[in-house]
This record gives structure tokens, sequence and C-alpha cells, in this order.
């Protein structure tokens, strides 16, 4: 028998949510000589749903079709600050106690929390409910600097489009590398993306307040990236003592001044990387950094990555094609 998949669609959803999951699952892949899935498009309530965009889908499916499967997806909730419906979360713990591979994308991650999926477990889920995920679940050990997380029998993905790898990487698991690179070549997709959602995550700038040396601090950095900055040197701009500064830059950034200030100086690498005009080492040196090996090393704790495959993934330079010859 097909590997089933079953997929939980609901009032008001988008179409590229349930896409990602459809066009990995759904299609007949008859090129492939492996057995593909048998998916099913499942609801709480069977029959015609409202799409954004003012689409209408209809699932043929309910809830015992979908704890029914070998493989459970939520690709989202509704509302993260809403209860997540009983009739869902015990059809997810059916699925579960009936041996289900139970997976999640982007804010499906609060559907497996609610059912107590996640509970001691690493997970993750779109950048934005991170936070909240941890708040509503502090059993849920939440990471949100990935684009999945495998935990062998329940899988957690981030944002919608972190689910098309997520996707791939079930069907690297169940048919092996060559299978999942034939599927990813027809999406046109990579098979395996280097890097984290620390990529997509815009950065917040702090505003300068003229009431808060902090602030105010964090404001003339930033003016002055390039060039040497120590902690006595913002102490000094701040008119506190150096323990001072890094007692209360932690309390409001959250992180030390020397980590803080890294990471505005990586921040500030990724509009030369996107250009694409400068070599990579004159990029470190724009920002601040006083060598190549620095720089590299602290874009890939930061980026999950390094400045050359960030830039090949960003890169907004259209490059000259002339010479190009078609093939």
């Amino acid at each position: 028998m097909r590997h089933t998949v079953s997929v939980l669609a609901f009032d008001g959803m988008t179409p590229f949510e349930l896409g990602t999951v459809v066009e990995v699952f759904g299609l007949p892949r008859p090129e492939l000589t492996v057995p593909w899935y048998d998916l099913r498009v499942c609801a709480d309530r069977p029959g015609p749903m409202r799409m954004a965009g003012g689409l209408t889908l209809t699932a043929d499916h309910g809830l015992d079709a979908f704890a029914a499967a070998d493989t459970v997806i939520v690709v989202a909730v509704p509302d993260v600050r809403a209860p997540v419906p009983a009739d869902v979360v015990a059809a997810l713990r059916a699925a579960r106690a009936n041996g289900a591979r139970v997976v999640s994308i982007c804010s499906g991650a609060f559907a497996l929390a609610a059912a107590g999926l996640l509970d001691g477990r690493a997970a993750t889920t779109h950048w934005r409910y991170a936070a909240e995920l941890r708040r509503r679940h502090p059993a849920v050990r939440v990471t949100p600097d990935v684009l999945y997380v495998d935990g062998d029998d329940v899988l957690t993905g981030a944002g919608s489009a972190a689910g098309l790898d997520l996707c791939l990487h079930l069907v690297r698991r169940d048919h092996g590398a060559r299978v999942a690179n034939i599927v990813a070549r027809r999406l046109v997709v990579p098979p395996h993306r280097d890097g984290g959602q620390a990529q997509f995550v815009e950065a917040a700038v702090p505003a300068a307040d003229a009431g808060d040396p902090v602030a105010a601090t964090m404001a003339w950095a930033l003016d002055h990236l390039t060039e040497t900055l120590t902690v006595a040197d913002l102490a000094r701009h701040a008119g506190m003592a150096p323990r001072s500064l890094i007692r209360h830059f932690n309390r409001q950034a959250g992180t030390s001044p020397v980590r803080w200030l890294i990471t505005q100086r990586i921040m500030a690498s990724l509009p030369l990387l996107e250009d694409g005009t400068l070599p990579v080492e004159t990029v470190g040196a724009r920002v601040g950094f006083d060598s190549p090996a620095t720089f590299r090393h602290h874009f890939a704790r930061v980026m999950r990555t390094s400045p050359s495959a960030y830039r090949r993934t960003f890169r907004t330079r259209i490059p000259d094609t002339s010479q190009v010859r078609p093939v």
C-alpha cells in the first residue's frame, strides 16, 4: 500500500500554505520508480471552504481520515492567539497514538503543541511566532533560527516557504537523496538550503532617545561601525561605567554590547553582499571587521551560512548574460 499523507485545511487559509504539501505529495510522478504518496486533504468538517484570494476549496475527508494517515501535516492554524479546536487536538493525539509521523509547518506548530506532542522537544515555527509559542507552551524547546527540526517521529518547519524544505526532507528520508533531488529539480528549488531563518529576520534598529543613554549610544555606534569600538568607547559615550553599560545593555537589548555590535555589523553587510559589486573581503572591512576570517566566522555564527552563500541566494544585481550562449 502507498504511504498516506493527510493535510489539514481550514476556512480562510491561503492557497500557498496548502499548495506546498500538495505539490510535493499530491502530484503523480510516473517518472519515479518508487510508489508515490496517497494525499488526502482533510478538514474538521468536510465540504467547501473559503480560501484567501476568493478561491473555494472542497475537502473530501474529515478528521477520522486525517488521524488515520501514515503522515499527518498541519500547515497553519487560523489564529496563533486562539485556542486550537478540541477535535483537532484529539485527532492529532489519535494520529500519534496510531504511530503516525506528525508534521507542522509555520504556525501549525501551535496545534502540535496544544496536543502535547512537542513537550520536551526542540521545535520551530515562523520567526514571527517563536516568542508566542515559547510563552504559551514553555515545555517546548523553541528553536527559532532553523528552517526545520527533525524530531524523527515529530517534525516542525518554519515559515510557509520552508514547508518545501521540510517536505523534500521527508521525501529524502522515505526514498533517498536521488528521488528527493528529482522532485526538487521539478520544483526548480535547491534540494537542500543552507542556513536558517536568521537570514530572513529583519533586524530592529533602535531609535535614538535623548533620555535613554543606551539607545542613544546604539544609534551613535551604528554611525561609527567602521571604527574600532570597544565597551569602554560605548560606555564613555553613554556616560556610564563599563559594568553599568553592560548591565543596562543586557537588560535593554537582551545581549552584550560586543555581541550586539557584531550583529549590527553583519546586518550592515547584507545590502553590500546583495548588491554583488564588492568582493567579500572588502565587504567585511567596510562594516568594521578587522580581517576576512573574522568576518566569515561571525557571519556564519549569526546567519548560519557563509557570506558567499548568502550572496548567491540574495544577490540583487542582474548578471550580464550577453555573452552567455543559449543551451
